[in-house]
């Protein structure tokens, strides 16, 4: 009988430490893959985010640039980690709902591989040109695309980005002839639009804000439903003479499939709390967004749902990688 109460008392021991392990998470520090270049539109939301969840669970977060093809090198990395939560995702939405429908070969399935936690900012595209350009509106612009018979070039943050979409549907709708130049990051683009290499950008407005600010980049017409509030001066496409126009950039919070869901829900309940901060609302104001954090259900969603508009529109398009 003793031996009997004995080993009961070792068992109930035992399943204790294991409950209290499996909420032991994180006991060291964790990686934020951010797949583009460094100064991108994607740091905005990465660094304080990162520095929102260190404060939360008091371990290091580590931002871990990773550009390339479209955003797939870095968000490979994350889909083929371990999936405990450690290594954490935050991109655009091209490698997660655009590049399967443009590269022929992914080494990634982003619907199947990656577990959505929060989505974080929803910002409109705007289309930029060098000041030097001799033009003021939206038509002006057309007219003088037009006029160059096939001989303009335009900039974009890289191959399957919503910039790249963007611009893609925009030639789609006017009929113009331009040849597309895709980046390595919206970094080194706005860089060479901003030194005269490349005379049109279409970018979303979190990267585009500061240099139009300093007078070094022209706005002409913004992709949202509404003007975006910190370009209030700026037409949508719709107001500027393309009815119907609407396309948007999202930048969101991922792990690796398979991750325990107490560990999902405790990084996304730490990330939208932090979301609510007088800091990270700060950023949504200057990015010209709205709150948008959600559960891991309800972003599942919304990728699910982008992933299908885009399906139906890239053939349209007539859009291929590679």
């Amino acid at each position: 009988m003793k031996i009997t109460l004995l080993k009961k008392a070792l068992l109930t021991l035992c399943l204790m430490g294991a409950a209290t392990t499996s909420y032991a998470w994180p006991d060291k520090s964790l990686t934020v893959v951010v797949p583009w270049p460094p100064g991108g539109p994607s740091d905005l939301a990465a660094r304080p985010v990162s520095k929102g969840l260190s404060q939360a669970f008091g371990q290091p977060v580590i931002i871990d640039n990773r550009p390339g093809a479209g955003g797939n090198i870095g968000t490979s990395l994350v889909a083929k980690a371990q999936p405990d939560g450690y290594t954490l995702l935050i991109t655009a939405s091209g490698p997660i709902t655009i590049n399967k429908h443009l590269y022929k070969n992914m080494s990634f399935d982003p619907q199947k591989d990656l577990q959505p936690i929060t989505n974080l900012l929803l910002v409109p595209q705007v289309i930029l040109v060098n000041p030097s350009l001799p033009v003021n509106n939206l038509q002006e612009l057309i007219a003088y695309i037009k006029d160059q018979k096939g001989n303009f070039q335009w900039a974009s943050a890289g191959n399957g980005t919503t910039q790249h979409m963007t611009g893609a549907l925009f030639q789609n709708r006017t009929g113009l002839t331009m040849s597309h130049i895709p980046y390595k990051g919206s970094a080194p683009a706005i860089t060479d639009v901003v030194g005269g290499h490349v005379p049109m950008l279409i970018d979303s407005t979190i990267a585009a804000i500061p240099m139009i600010k300093a007078g070094k980049l022209k706005p002409i017409a913004v992709s949202g439903k509404r003007r975006a509030s910190n370009l209030p001066q700026v037409p949508t496409f719709e107001e500027a003479g393309l009815p119907g126009f609407e396309s948007y950039a999202w930048y969101g919070l991922f792990t690796t499939a398979g991750t325990p869901k107490e560990v999902v829900t405790q990084i996304n309940k730490a990330t939208v709390s932090y979301m609510k901060s007088p800091e990270f609302k700060k950023v949504i104001n200057d990015t010209g967004s709205e709150f948008v954090g959600t559960d891991p259900a309800a972003f599942t969603k919304f990728v699910n749902e982008d992933a299908a508009r885009w399906q139906n529109l890239a053939p349209k398009l007539n859009l291929s990688l590679d």
